[in-house]
């Protein structure tokens, strides 16, 4: 049986002692002891590891989808640290699953304990990333890169054969991130839009947004952030688009659930068929883009949002409620 692996500093003799989690032995490495630059009497890990057990990378249980190979390379941290940040492989190129899924934790984004000193805060990768499933789309958002290697569509819209879309099942749609897309107004059905503010305004695009400048660890984003670029938020409905894009939200989900195309209409909701004619598939993909995938009500890119179910309703004989109650939000 294995033994347990540790990682040990020894201050004394000013050297560090590691071990190969692989093997039963301790190696010891000759060079001075940077331990204490990391592991000191501050806050510096504890504090971040205490905001991130409140988020969703750490509460959450999709990580047990990784040892699926079409899987690890997103919802196991080990897959994404080993094989798409350190490797370069799209998350959709793996090989194989990974028989030990971790949470997407410290080691996944950081660079914990490759040089044991400050240095392995630093982010795995900060390279732009070609959407793999949206031609021609690149995603450039400085630290938010890290990100949207995961927080892209697995797939784009298929096209139809004999005017009907088929394949379709409960995991259809942009599947399960698209956040990147959607800020760059892209990979909706029958829609094309442009990039938002959000991507070319905000420094770090996710990061900048979501951590704020004292990085913070749940990724919730903070209204003092917004206030940064929109002193005059109250909260996150500014100008009302998260209201707006609800009652669009709503209004195709009600025409979607009538026609039977899913099983709820609500942002757990999911596709009820396995085929579809093509105007009713494109709604549908639109609204799961919008309600269940994307999951800012809006806020990521508000025009395009708004587009995509104005375009599912449309492609339904729907007028949509926006054009009936008039056009608030539309920045």
């Amino acid at each position: 049986m294995k033994a347990l692996c540790f990682l040990v500093c020894i201050l004394l003799a000013g050297a560090f002692i590691a071990c190969d989690r692989d093997t039963t032995f301790v190696q010891e490495v000759a060079g001075p002891n940077t331990c204490a630059q990391c592991h000191d009497e501050s806050n510096i890990i504890t504090g971040k590891e205490v905001q991130w057990e409140e988020s969703r990378h750490a509460t959450g249980t999709s990580f047990e989808e990784g040892t699926s190979r079409s899987c690890a390379g997103c919802h196991s941290g080990n897959a994404f640290a080993e094989q798409v940040a350190k490797a370069g492989l799209p998350p959709n190129q793996l090989q194989q699953g990974d028989p030990n899924p971790t949470r997407q934790d410290c080691r996944a984004c950081h660079m914990i304990h490759e040089t044991f000193t400050l240095a392995d805060f630093a982010l795995r990768t900060e390279t732009p990333v070609d959407l793999f499933a949206v031609s021609g789309a690149t995603f450039a958002g400085g630290e938010g890169n890290l990100c949207v290697n995961c927080h892209q569509p697995r797939r784009d819209f298929p096209a139809a054969v004999n005017d009907t879309i088929t394949g379709i099942s409960t995991h259809w749609g942009p599947h399960h991130g698209p956040q990147s897309a959607m800020l760059l107004g892209r990979a909706g059905a029958g829609v094309t839009g442009t990039p938002h503010g959000h991507y070319g305004g905000v420094q770090g695009t996710c990061v900048g947004c979501h951590m704020g400048e004292n990085a913070n660890h749940t990724f919730e984003p903070a209204l003092e952030t917004c206030e940064r670029c929109h002193p005059d938020a109250e909260n996150f409905d500014y100008h009302g688009v998260q209201t707006e894009i609800t009652a669009l939200s709503d209004q195709l989900g009600e025409a979607l659930l009538a026609l039977g195309l899913i099983n709820e209409n609500s942002p757990d909701g999911h596709p009820a068929v396995t085929r579809a004619q093509v105007d009713q598939a494109a709604a549908l993909w639109n609204w799961l883009y919008v309600a269940h995938e994307d999951k800012s009500l809006g806020v990521h890119n508000p025009p395009y949002a708004r587009a995509l179910l104005e375009e599912g309703l449309a492609r339904l004989g729907v007028t949509p409620i926006s054009m009936v109650q008039g056009q608030a939000g539309r920045d």
